[in-house]
C-alpha cells in the first residue's frame, strides 16, 4: 500500500495490559529496551528517550550475529497515554524520514495499538520493516504477558 507521501505500513496488534502500561513501553528506555528488537535472539543495547515535543528518541538494536541498526526521531505529539507521534529515520537511510503514529485504545483491561508507518520510500523497505516491526510487537506482546 502506498500513498503521496511513501509507502506505507499498517499493525494493530491487542496486548493484555492497560493503555498506561502500553503507552510506557513505548517511552520508557528502561523498557524498550527489553522488547524494541525484531527477534527474541536480538537485544536493544541503547534506547535513549527525551519524552517532549520537539525531544529526541533513538534506539540501537543488535543481532544475534552482533551487528548494530541504529534509529530514531523527533515527538510530534504525546498525549499520554492515547496517542503517540514521531519521526523514524533509520542510521543506514538518514534521507528517508519516515512518520510513525501510534494509537492506545483501552477496552476491558486490553489496549489495541495501531501503528501507521508513512513514508517509506519502497516497497522493499516496507515489506523489511512490516517483518521486523512485527517481530517488535511479538516482543512486546511477550513483554506484557
Amino acid at each position: 500500500m502506498s500513498d503521496d507521501t511513501g509507502y506505507v505500513l499498517r499493525i494493530e496488534r491487542t496486548f493484555d495490559a492497560s493503555a498506561e502500561e502500553v503507552f510506557d513501553a513505548w517511552t520508557s528506555p528502561e523498557v524498550m529496551r527489553r522488547w524494541l528488537h525484531c527477534e527474541e535472539a536480538w537485544q536493544t543495547p541503547e534506547a535513549e528517550v527525551d519524552l517532549r515535543v520537539g525531544g529526541k528518541v533513538r534506539v540501537v538494536m543488535r543481532t544475534a550475529e552482533g551487528r548494530d541498526a541504529g534509529m530514531g526521531g523527533e515527538y510530534r505529539v504525546i498525549d499520554r497515554p492515547r496517542r503517540l507521534v514521531m519521526t523514524w529515520t533509520f542510521d543506514d537511510y538518514p534521507e528517508n524520514e519516515q512518520l510513525i503514529e501510534l494509537t492506545f485504545s483501552e477496552s476491558d483491561g486490553s489496549t489495541t495499538v495501531l501503528m501507521v508507518n508513512t513514508g517509506i520510500s519502497t516497497d522493499g523497505r516496507r515489506e523489511s520493516q512490516d517483518m521486523g516491526w512485527n517481530g517488535c510487537f511479538t516482543e512486546l506482546q511477550r513483554l506484557l504477558a
